[in-house]
Order: structure tokens, then C-alpha cells, then sequence
């Protein structure tokens, strides 16, 4: 029997349908206003609860309070040569948790949107719909998006992390200040850095963080957050959870190329930094304006001009991974809080560029910009 044979009876006509429910997808289906919809999500938001980052601004602040784990007017990045701290009044560094933020967007789905907590099968695309199945049910739908997770190109580059969230059993120094990278651990494999966010000054995120193209044995990631926290007096009275990830930061591919993609899938993801929210999050709101008007086409969500800027870092990177802390304390140094945080969400200005181009060694990234 064809696909479309086994859809024609009973099917529920929708005007769209939204495959895969995370930041993107969920985010999208709260927008939507008189229309038909579904969003398709097998999993609840704890069985993939993670931590997002974000640099807030004042609006963001108040939009994601109920989500937010913490939020810091400091942040620092070390190296084994000096420090950089950075503070800012405009933004604040916000880790926000996707369990409580998914959560309450499916507790706040519109009228004529419904959640399937079940996966997608049968997909048939036809032009921009096409027909599915979930839940036992068939449907079709006028226009369909994915924000299913894409696939990574095997030998790309990719930011990948285990991290732990303990409780100390004493009182840490600075829990105001955020540590966003902290080099003073092993390079020999790629570019390493340990992350670390404390919500209070007995609990903390630590993350051990890569930027390579080949993944690390688990035992790799916890052996550097260990001697870390060695080397900073701090012992863990409870491990509370554990956290991985691996992030694109090179080539993807849809999970299904006929459908238009949203979120990550669609390249959402800063090539440079692997921060992804605040870029989805613009692009699902130019959207949802778009199919209010009629326009269901997805936008893009990072200019061409900065994947190329992103691109040529990607690939000093891959050619001398040796230069990344320094490149990155240039960057920091050249910068104050509120310039380091428009460059990592990628609204730098004309004058933050120059600075940062000015700081840069320039033989490395020459001969990067010639071969692209």
C-alpha cells in the first residue's frame, strides 16, 4: 500500500505540522496564531533537560526569568598568562534550563495547536506539506518544518563537553563571576577550555569543553574537571547530574533535505562559538511575523558575511588549534563586556570588528582567507 493510499482515510488536514520539539520547534508553535498545527516531540523536556546560554539583554532578562538558572554581570576567561574579567550593565550571561523553558511553552500552546508526544513516521513530503503519522494517527499538512537535530560531517569541527552540576562542601570564591573559558588545562588535543557556571556559592555547572574534530573518551572530560577542581581547593559534596553534548560547527545535513528546516538544522548555530539560542530565537519570531502575513518562509538565521568571518576562524582552528586560547584572550582583551557580548551573539559593531581584526595575528588568518 502507498503512503498516500494509507493516509487517505481519516486523515486530519492541518495547516502545519512542526517535526521535533526543542527550542526551535516549540518556540514557533507558541507563536502561532489561527492556525491549525501540531508539534511533534517523542520526548518530555526532562528526559533531554540541558543547559542554554544566552548574553540577555534587559528584555531577554525579564522574557526568560522562569527559565533562568543564573545570570551573571561577570564573566572571565584565564589563560596561563593573565585574566580577562569583563562586566556589563546591558547584558547579562544567562544559562537558562530547556526542561523549564520547554515546559512552559507547551503550557502555553495557542488555540488550535496541539503537542503529539509521540515520534513522526511515514513522513511523505509534497511540496512545502506533505503527510505523517503519529500517535496512530495520519495526517497532512499545508506546510511542513523540521528542527529535528541534523547530522555532523564525520571529520568537521564540533564543540563537544561532559559536565557535571555538584554541590561543594564549602563555599566557593566569586560565585558572581561566571569562568566562560579557563585554558589552563591540556591542549595537546584540540582546543580545551573548562567552563563554569556557579548558581549559588555551594552549587555549580562545570563543563569540560573541546573544540576538535574527533570526540574524547567520557573519561578524558572528567579527568580535566577533576584536577581542575583540584587545583581550585574545591571538593564536591554530591554530584546532582551530568550533562554532554556535541555541538556543529561545520558542515550538517538534515535529517530530511525535502523539508524546510528551522533551528539548528537550518544553520542556526554560530560556526565560531557553537551559541545557538539567541540566533533561533530571532529567526522563529521573523518567522512566526512571516506566516502571520502569509510568508511561510524560513529565514535565515545568520548572515552570509558572518559564516564567512566564522568560517575563517573555523579554519586557523583546524590548522593551528595551538593558537586558540591565545586567539581567543585577544579577543577578550580587545573588547569590554558589552563588545564581547554583541561578538559572541554576532550584532558586533563596525568598531568592535576592528578592534577584534586588530588584535588578531595576521599571518595565520591570511593564509585562511586566500584558501577560502
Amino acid at each position: 500500500m502507498s503512503i498516500r493510499n494509507k493516509h487517505s482515510a481519516g486523515t486530519t488536514a492541518l495547516d502545519i505540522a512542526i517535526i521535533g520539539g526543542g527550542s526551535a520547534g516549540i518556540s514557533l508553535a507558541t507563536k502561532l496564531k489561527n492556525r491549525s498545527a501540531v508539534v511533534i516531540e517523542p520526548r518530555t523536556p526532562t528526559e533531554r533537560d540541558c543547559s542554554w546560554a544566552l548574553w540577555a539583554n534587559p528584555a531577554q532578562q525579564q522574557q526568560f526569568a522562569s527559565s533562568t538558572r543564573g545570570s551573571w554581570q561577570q564573566w572571565r576567561l584565564i589563560d596561563h598568562h593573565s585574566e580577562v574579567l569583563h562586566q556589563t550593565d546591558q547584558y547579562r550571561y544567562t544559562s537558562l534550563s530547556s526542561a523549564d523553558y520547554i515546559t512552559q511553552c507547551e503550557n502555553q500552546l495557542p488555540e488550535g495547536v496541539d503537542l503529539i508526544r509521540a515520534p513522526a513516521e511515514d513522513i511523505a513530503p509534497e511540496g512545502n506539506g506533505g503527510l505523517f503519522s503519529a500517535a496512530g494517527k495520519h495526517y497532512s499538512a499545508s506546510q511542513l518544518y523540521d528542527s529535528r537535530p541534523p547530522a555532523m560531517a564525520e571529520q568537521g569541527l564540533k564543540q563537544h563537553f561532559v559536565g557535571w552540576e555538584i554541590r561543594t562542601k564549602s563555599p566557593i570564591s566569586d560565585p558572581q563571576i561566571a569562568t566562560l573559558m579557563d585554558f589552563r588545562v591540556d591542549q595537546s588535543r584540540g582546543l580545551h577550555f573548562i567552563y563554569v557556571l556557579p548558581f549559588s556559592d555551594r552549587q555549580l555547572l562545570i563543563e569540560s569543553t573541546m573544540i576538535s574534530t574527533q570526540l574524547e573518551d567520557r573519561d578524558w572530560y572528567l579527568q580535566a574537571m577533576i584536577e581542575w577542581l583540584e587545583t581550585q581547593n574545591i571538593e564536591i559534596e554530591e554530584t546532582l547530574r551530568e550533562e554532554t553534548g556535541v555541538i556543529p560547527m561545520d558542515a550538517i545535513t538534515p535529517v530530511d533535505s525535502n523539508i524546510a528546516c528551522i533551528g539548528a538544522a537550518s544553520g542556526a548555530v554560530r560556526l565560531s562559538s557553537g551559541y545557538a539560542f539567541t540566533g533561533i530565537q530571532a529567526q522563529i519570531a521573523k518567522l512566526a511575523r512571516g506566516i502571520s502575513a502569509g510568508d511561510f518562509t524560513v529565514p535565515a538565521p545568520i548572515s552570509p558575511g558572518l559564516i564567512r568571518m566564522d568560517r575563517i576562524f573555523n579554519a586557523v582552528l583546524m590548522a593551528q588549534p595551538e593558537l586558540g586560547p591565545s586567539i581567543m584572550m585577544r579577543t577578550a582583551k580587545a573588547l569590554n563586556g558589552d563588545g564581547f557580548a554583541r561578538f559572541m551573539l554576532g550584532s558586533a559593531t563596525i568598531a568592535d570588528w576592528a578592534r577584534v581584526i586588530l588584535a588578531m595575528p595576521k599571518m595565520p588568518f591570511l593564509k585562511q582567507v586566500w584558501r577560502l
